[in-house]
């Protein structure tokens, strides 16, 4: 029987479970949820793509292992990072799934982390360009702006106005208009013979929202004031850059993070998008700050060592390749109760068992791919079988 203290059970049976959570030690607590905080997003069955569903399944068929389901409580409990690592196949990423499953935390947010990540990019994206464009169609209509009495190409000033944009802008074939809003807004500079102040302010005031134009990302959106803490999958980690760890710690230590183009422009509310399908979000002062520390699960394939700095403040859990067991029970949630139980499963099972004792790297996902295509007649003969245990089951360690 389960401790009173486990959140998460590993059943992969539904609960809330998530209500009985005690509050954030004192070190890792960010702010009290109030009315301000934001519901969870619901999933519409309706739009849920095949992958989704399956994943759903994953979440559903997947079963922890006693210290699996301590670890994960642990990081529930401390407000700490989960820190996965085993070989690739062995069910990291869906342990994310497994835990949002059952404590009914939404969405999982993936954060993939590929070797040209940066931690912006898990924050929030900002396309300043569409911006620009945006505000280049309106300025005709807009009334007593003038903004087409801005230098035009070969005028005087007008390199002047394009020399104020920043070099990751500049080329891009924005207009001279464009530049001399953009180098007003970005902190009131103007270039010699662009408009008057108060025509660029109406300028700005015609200028679409910033909101529309700014994305939180999956770190970002995961660390908004939920009122319950959302579950994010940073997948595998140790692909990224060298620095990415140390980067993410300040963001893990503080709960919080700023968005310069917000906070630039003082005190109010903007809303912006999100990492959920269609989902908005108010963010006050530029500021993002989480109410309740999320569930954060990095996985990583042991392809290099952390820093001591983001080892410390993780709990570490070292996933165990499956069991006959697990495997069995995989394949019957995948695959129904006549695959899960038939003999030609257990056979390949156990070989695919032995393959991996003998030093084969093999993924769960590679098993499952033999059985369907077993199933549908390809193991019946000596040639499918070589071609199930040849390439479907063929090690990932084998060049």
């Amino acid at each position: 029987m389960a401790e009173d203290w486990r959140i998460y059970r590993g059943t992969g049976v539904p609960h809330d479970g998530i209500d009985r959570l005690p509050g954030a030690p004192v070190w890792r607590a960010f702010g009290a949820p109030s009315a301000a905080c934001q519901d969870l997003p619901a999933e519409d069955a309706a739009a849920v793509t095949a992958r989704r569903l399956g994943k759903a399944r994953q979440a559903a068929a997947y079963r922890a292992d006693e210290r699996e389901v301590d670890l994960v409580n642990l990081a529930l409990h401390l407000r700490r990072p989960l820190l996965v690592t085993g070989k690739p196949g062995v069910g990291k990423s869906t342990l994310a799934y497994a835990v949002a499953h059952e404590l009914g935390l939404g969405p999982v947010l993936r954060w993939p982390i590929t070797s040209r990540s940066t931690l912006r990019d898990g924050l929030y994206s900002y396309d300043a360009i569409g911006r620009l464009h945006e505000a280049g169609l309106r300025r005709e209509t807009a009334s007593g702006v003038g903004l087409l009495a801005v230098p035009r190409p070969g005028e005087a000033h007008a390199e002047d106005a394009l020399g104020l944009l920043p070099r990751s802008l500049s080329g891009v074939g924005l207009g001279r208009a464009d530049a001399v809003v953009y180098a007003f807004r970005m902190g009131n500079h103007r270039p010699a013979g662009s408009p008057p102040a108060d025509d660029l302010r109406a300028a700005e005031e015609q200028s679409p929202a910033i909101g529309q134009f700014l994305r939180l990302g999956p770190l970002g959106t995961a660390l908004l004031p939920w009122r319950t803490p959302r579950v994010l999958l940073i997948d595998e980690i140790d692909k990224g850059d060298l620095d990415l760890p140390n980067d993410l710690l300040n963001v893990f230590e503080e709960g919080e993070f700023e968005i310069p183009e917000l906070v630039r422009l003082g005190p109010g509310v903007h809303r912006v998008g999100t990492a959920d399908h269609g989902g908005t979000a108010e963010v006050d002062g530029g500021v993002v700050r989480c109410a309740d520390f999320p569930l954060v699960v990095l996985t990583s394939n042991g392809e290099r060592e952390f820093p001591a700095a983001l080892l410390r403040r993780c709990v570490r859990l070292e996933i165990q390749p499956p069991t006959a067991e697990r495997l069995t029970a995989m394949v019957t949630a995948h695959l129904g109760e006549a695959v899960g139980g038939s003999e030609q499963t257990a056979a390949l099972i156990t070989e695919f068992l032995r393959r991996r004792e003998d030093g084969a790297e093999l993924a769960n996902d590679q098993l499952l791919n033999a059985l369907l295509m077993a199933g549908r007649g390809l193991g019946d003969g000596g040639r499918g079988k070589k071609v199930l245990h040849d390439d479907l089951l063929r090690p990932l360690n084998e060049s």
